[in-house]
C-alpha cells in the first residue's frame, strides 16, 4: 500500500460515510425513531456493527448538530455502582468538549460528587476526578446524572450497549430502578444495545420485566451479499487491484456475514494486494490464517480458564458448527461426551459466558473465528 493510499475497510474509529456499506434503511429508522422521541432497542450478534451503526448516525447532521450524544458500553461493568461511574465519566468528557454551559450544570447538579470536581488553571479546563470508590450512593448519582440531562439546553440521546449486562450485577432492582427515571424524561432518549439476544428479548419482550413494551425493537442482520460484493469490488477497482466476486462470496460465507471479521480479512487482503494485482484465493487463505494466529494466543488463555467437561462441549458443538439434540444419545455417544447431565450443566455455564448462544434450540458458538479456531484445534480446515 502506497503512502498516499488510503484502506478503505476502516477498522477502528470513525467512518466516513463513503466507506460504510449499506445500512442506509438501518439508519434512516434509528434516526427516524430517537429524534421522534422514541426509545430503540438494537439486537445482533457481537462484531455485527452495532456501534459504528450508532456513531455513524450520531454523526448524520440531523442529530450532530440538533442533539448531545454519549455512547457508554457496559460489558466491562459488574455491578450498579460501576455502571453509574461509566455513565458520570461519559457524560463529563462529552460534554466537557461540547458545552460549557452544560458542563457547569452537570458540576452544580452533581451534589454527590462535587467534592471530585476541579479546575486547571494551565489549560483553563475542568477536571473531574472521579474515582469508582467515590460512588457511594449510585442510585442517588444516577438519578442527579438523568436530572442534568433532563435539564440539557438541548435534546439528548443515550447509548447503552451491551445493556443485558445489568440482568448480571448483585442488586436485583437495576432494571426497575433505570426504569422508573427513564420513563419520565422527556428530554432524553435512549438506544439500548446488546448482542445476547435471550437475555434482550427477556429484558424488552416479557410482560413481567419493567421495560416490556417500551422500545422500538431492532435487530441488525448481516448486509447483504448484493450489497457488500459490490462495496469490496468497487474499493480493490478504486485502488487499481482486483478481486474476484466468487472469493468475496466465499469470504463472505466464512465469516456467516459478521462485519467486523469480513472488514478485517478485507483489510489485511487489501494491504497485501499490489497495484494492479490481484487478490488471490491464496492471499484470501493466508490472510484467515494470520487472523487465527493473530487472535491464537487470547483463545488459549480463554480455553485455559474453562473447566474440562465445559471444553468437551464447547469443542462438540464448534466441530458440528450448529449442533441440535445435544442432549441425545447419538450427540454423547459422537462426541464421547459423560452423560446428559454433564452435557446440560456445561450448556449452561457456556451460555452464562457467551460462549455458546442457543436459537431454537441450536447451538452455536456465537464467535465465528474462535469456532474456526476450535474447529482447527481438532484438525478439522478451514475451507473457503
Amino acid at each position: 500500500m502506497t503512502q498516499k493510499e488510503k484502506n478503505p475497510f476502516i477498522l477502528t474509529g470513525a467512518i466516513p460515510a463513503e466507506y460504510f456499506c449499506d445500512r442506509q434503511e438501518e439508519s434512516k429508522r434509528l434516526i427516524r425513531t430517537v429524534t421522534q422521541g422514541g426509545n430503540l432497542c438494537l439486537i445482533s450478534p457481537r462484531r455485527m456493527g452495532k456501534s459504528k451503526l450508532v456513531r455513524f448516525c450520531y454523526d448524520k447532521p440531523e442529530i450532530s448538530e440538533a442533539y448531545y450524544t454519549f455512547y457508554i458500553d457496559i460489558l466491562h461493568t459488574s455491578s450498579l455502582r460501576e455502571f453509574t461511574y461509566a455513565f458520570g465519566q461519559n457524560v463529563f468528557e462529552t460534554l466537557r468538549s461540547q458545552s460549557r454551559k452544560m458542563l457547569t450544570m452537570l458540576t452544580q447538579g452533581l451534589k454527590s460528587l462535587q467534592a471530585k470536581f476541579g479546575f486547571d488553571p494551565i489549560n483553563y479546563t475542568p477536571t473531574f476526578s472521579l474515582e469508582l470508590g467515590d460512588i457511594t450512593t449510585p442510585e442517588f448519582t444516577l438519578k442527579e446524572i438523568f436530572q442534568c440531562l433532563e435539564q440539557a439546553d438541548k435534546p439528548c440521546i443515550v447509548t447503552f450497549d451491551e445493556f443485558q449486562q445489568i440482568t448480571k450485577y448483585p442488586e436485583k432492582n437495576v432494571e426497575a430502578l433505570l426504569r422508573s427515571h427513564i420513563q419520565h424524561l422527556g428530554n432524553v432518549h435512549f438506544i439500548f444495545a446488546g448482542s445476547e439476544r435471550h437475555l434482550v428479548s427477556e429484558i424488552f419482550q416479557s410482560s413481567a420485566r419493567p421495560f416490556y413494551n417500551s422500545t422500538d425493537m431492532m435487530e441488525l442482520h448481516p448486509i447483504i451479499t448484493q450489497e457488500y460484493i459490490p462495496f469490496v469490488t468497487k474499493w480493490f477497482n478504486t485502488y487499481q487491484k482486483t478481486i474476484c466476486e466468487d472469493l468475496i462470496l466465499r469470504t463472505y460465507r466464512l465469516f456467516e456475514g459478521n462485519t467486523y471479521y469480513m472488514q478485517k480479512a478485507f483489510h489485511e487482503a487489501f494491504v497485501n494486494t499490489p497495484k494492479e494485482g490481484e487478490c488471490t484465493e491464496s492471499l484470501m487463505y493466508n490472510t484467515i490464517h494470520s487472523m487465527l494466529e493473530d487472535a491464537a494466543d487470547g483463545y488459549r488463555q480463554l480455553l485455559s480458564r474453562i473447566p474440562e467437561r465445559q471444553k468437551e462441549v464447547l469443542y462438540a458443538i464448534a466441530a458440528e458448527g450448529q449442533a441440535s439434540k445435544i442432549m441425545s444419545a447419538a450427540f454423547i455417544k459422537g462426541h464421547s461426551l459423560t452423560s446428559a447431565s454433564a452435557v446440560q450443566a456445561a450448556t449452561r455455564k457456556l451460555l452464562e459466558a457467551d460462549l455458546l448462544t442457543v436459537e431454537n434450540e441450536v447451538y452455536y458458538v456465537p464467535d465465528i473465528l474462535l469456532r474456526i479456531y476450535l474447529r482447527a484445534l481438532q484438525g478439522i480446515e478451514t475451507q473457503l
